[in-house]
């Protein structure tokens, strides 16, 4: 089998903040932990931030590098003795059960995941004490959702929002948004992009997230940025103000 290898400045940076895996984020709020996406890496993640319990995953959308690692809640159903609760669309519980069947079969065999799933729509929800808004947002042709807590906004494999759905995110005071690379792409913002949707949402901090190698360097790139402005990397924490 070929070896592949990478020898872009990137890809063998020492820098630990170019070094990322698939994006994904967790919500901390009163000893609640709800994590947004479980793409391939969830496992890897969990393991990396020592990540004890898990009540929650919400979903954005249905492609793979969102959805691939569910298998390994099963985790912590065995060190937590219950189910995780799973939330997205109907197109997100169809690709979950698909993938997955094994964990929805009538004859289920020991150690599968245990998970129930509930189905979201448009409308806000309640979760753990915290309010989730749904921002519909367009990623090439996919509608995928984006997700409001109190001040706090998550948008990630996007290229386009409405008018109507920007409007669910006036007054949100940290965002965090998709700025894949540099070169304008079909369905992702660009740099230049992000930076305009920033602009009109205005934010008192922004985060740029899903990001490719393309973009260049991450210590390069924040030097273009605005103060308000700057890439998230793998491991990053930060405080909300408001999370009601």
């Amino acid at each position: 089998m070929p070896v592949i290898t990478c020898d872009c400045e990137v890809c063998t940076s020492a820098d630990f903040r170019d070094n990322r895996l698939r994006t994904s984020a967790m919500l901390s709020y009163e000893g609640k932990n709800i994590v947004i996406d479980s793409g391939p890496d969830f496992r890897q993640q969990m393991l990396r931030a020592n990540v004890q319990s898990l009540d929650a995953i919400v979903y954005t959308h249905e492609h793979k590098d969102h959805v691939a690692g569910m298998d390994d809640v099963r985790a912590f159903n065995y060190k937590q003795r219950k189910a995780i609760s799973l939330y997205g669309s109907s197109r997100v519980e169809e690709a979950i059960k698909r993938e997955f069947h094994y964990a929805f079969s009538d004859s289920r065999y020991p150690g599968v995941p245990e998970v129930e799933f509930h189905t979201i729509g448009m409308d806000s929800f309640r979760l753990l004490g915290l309010v989730f808004t749904p921002v519909e947002v367009i990623h090439f042709h996919l509608p995928v959702m984006g997700f409001r807590i109190g001040d706090f906004a998550y948008i990630t494999d996007a290229n386009y929002i409405s008018p109507a759905e920007l409007d669910k995110l006036k007054g949100v005071k940290v965002l965090v948004l998709n700025a894949l690379r540099r070169k304008v792409h079909p369905s992702h913002f660009n740099l230049e992009q992000a930076l305009e949707l920033v602009e009109i949402i205005a934010p008192e901090q922004a985060w740029f997230t899903h990001i490719s190698h393309l973009l260049g360097l991450h210590a390069q790139v924040e030097e273009e940025l605005p103060r308000h402005v700057k890439l998230a990397y793998d491991g990053l924490s930060f405080d909300i103000p408001y999370f009601g």
